[in-house]
This record gives C-alpha cells, sequence and structure tokens, in this order.
C-alpha cells in the first residue's frame, strides 16, 4: 500500500505541508508507529554516510527515531527536529537529543551540520522554505538526503484493500493512491523536492536513485502498519477497527501473509558555496 497517497491532502489546492493536523496525527501511538513502520535499506544508508562530508547529522522530521537509530548505528551524532512533542519523547528515550518544532520555524542557533537527512517527512516541509533553512545549517560540501518508503502489497491484495478503502472511505485519498503506481506516485514527491532544491538555490543539481528490497508480513503485523496512515491515525476508532477488520479478512484469504515488495525512492543534493 501507498504510503505518501495517504499523508496527502485530499484537497488539491492544500500542499501537504499545509496539513498539519494530518502531519501532526502520528504520535497518537508512537509505540505502534515505531514498531510498525519499516526500516531503510543498509545499502542507502551507507551510500548517504559515504558521501557525507562529515558525520554531524540533523534528522528533520525525526518522528520516533528510526532514522536516527540506522545512522547511528553508521556513526554519526544526530540531533533531531521534530513539531510533534509526542514522538519527539519516544525519540529520546535512547539519549537522542530532539528539539520541537517544524523545520520552518525552527532556530539553529549559528549550529551548522555535514549532512541534514529527511526520511518520510519532507513532504509535511515547505519545498522551498525547508531546503532554504537546510542549506543554512549546511556546511559548504555537506548533503541533503531526502528518502521515502514505497510499499506494494501483491496485486490481488491490492484490489482488496481499495474495495475496503472504497466501501468504508470512499472519499479518503487511500482509495484514491491504491489505483495509482505507488513509485510514480512517490517519484513525482520526489520531483517536487528537486524542485524546490533547485528554486532555493544553495544546492548543486539534485541526483534522484532508487533501493529494491522486499518484507514478509503477517497479517496482525500489516494492520499494524496499516493504522499508522495519516489517514487512519485520523479515524474514530470504531471505524478504524472496521477497516482493520476488512483488511484482515482479505489477508486471512490470502493465507494469512505475503511479501511487500518495497522501494526506496531518494533525492540527494549537495550544498553549493554562495
Amino acid at each position: 500500500m501507498p504510503t505518501i497517497p495517504s499523508e496527502q491532502p485530499s484537497a488539491p489546492q492544500q500542499q501537504s505541508h499545509q496539513a498539519r493536523a494530518m502531519a501532526e496525527s502520528f504520535g497518537v501511538d508512537a509505540e505502534r508507529y515505531d514498531r510498525s513502520r519499516p526500516r531503510y535499506p543498509e545499502a542507502m544508508v551507507q551510500s548517504i554516510v559515504a558521501a557525507s562530508p562529515g558525520r554531524d547529522v540533523l534528522d528533520v522530521g525525526i518522528g520516533t527515531g528510526i532514522v536516527a537509530r540506522q545512522f547511528r548505528a553508521a556513526g554519526c551524532k544526530i540531533l533531531g527536529v521534530e513539531p510533534d512533542e509526542r514522538m519527539a519523547d519516544f525519540a529520546r528515550r535512547d539519549g537522542t537529543e530532539v528539539e520541537v518544532s517544524t523545520l520552518e520555524t525552527w532556530d539553529p542557533a549559528g549550529r551548522t551540520f555535514d549532512l541534514v537527512v529527511a526520511g518520510q517527512a519532507w513532504h509535511w516541509v515547505d519545498p522551498v522554505v525547508g531546503a532554504a533553512k537546510a542549506a543554512e545549517v549546511l556546511r559548504p560540501g555537506g548533503r541533503l538526503a531526502l528518502f521515502w518508503n514505497v510499499g506494494q502489497p501483491p496485486p490481488e491484495l491490492v484490489e482488496a484493500f481499495a474495495e475496503v478503502y472504497r466501501r468504508l472511505l470512499p472519499d479518503s485519498p487511500l482509495t484514491r493512491g491504491l489505483a495509482a503506481s505507488a513509485v510514480a506516485i512517490y517519484l513525482a514527491g520526489c520531483e517536487k523536492a528537486a524542485d524546490g532544491l533547485r528554486e532555493s538555490g544553495g544546492f548543486g543539481e539534485p541526483e534522484q536513485q532508487q533501493f529494491h528490497w522486499e518484507q514478509r508480513y503477517t497479517r496482525d503485523e500489516w494492520l499494524e502498519f496499516s493504522a499508522t496512515t495519516g489517514i487512519t491515525t485520523q479515524l474514530p476508532q470504531a471505524v478504524l477497527d472496521e477497516v482493520l477488520g476488512d483488511l484482515g479478512a482479505a489477508i486471512d484469504e490470502m493465507g494469512g501473509s505475503f511479501t511487500a515488495q518495497y522501494t526506496a525512492v531518494m533525492v540527494t543534493a549537495v550544498r553549493v558555496a554562495t
């Protein structure tokens, strides 16, 4: 199931970074979010670290610390910025320093970094204002890396899930998103992010990469993940229970588990001297 469509606003005139209620809804159950959201391919993490001039990292939209833990394991020192106090509190459990703010309004207080990363988060940031702030805090030659996981169940489950959403949430972006190519939707988001970097004037030409991997899900694991999207986090409990029950029934008909194909899509750019 694509995750960006579920986290995009339904009104075409509203940009995702303006949908603050949705953007800050994930902390409703931070433990479930951290437990169920997929990690990022190690090859991608290593490629980002190898291309960085140093190990001082700003993690934008750190959430529960999923990205931060992977980059710390690769030898990096992390500072997180996160607008949701509930998510920030979770990320701090292992000693990570997190400041509560949106990137656009965050005060870096003169601090600079070798690397700015954002995992599954940059679509909540104004693409031009955020790029300008990233350029402000990056040392010359530093790197910005923006990345998203794109998960896709087997086609027969995609259609079964879409039928559930059409029936129970007919006006939801989940319904429209499942009708489209998940990777294509994410790549369009990457291009929007790249346009913001170009417009900011602080970066060299953005580059895009993809990393492919897969993950096996049990019924319960997928339902936990499905409860953490920007749409489902805002549903009344009774409606959420009905949605999850019907999704679970569809998985049961497939034998109770399945393998999702994942693509991690990434935009990177180097901070240029101005």
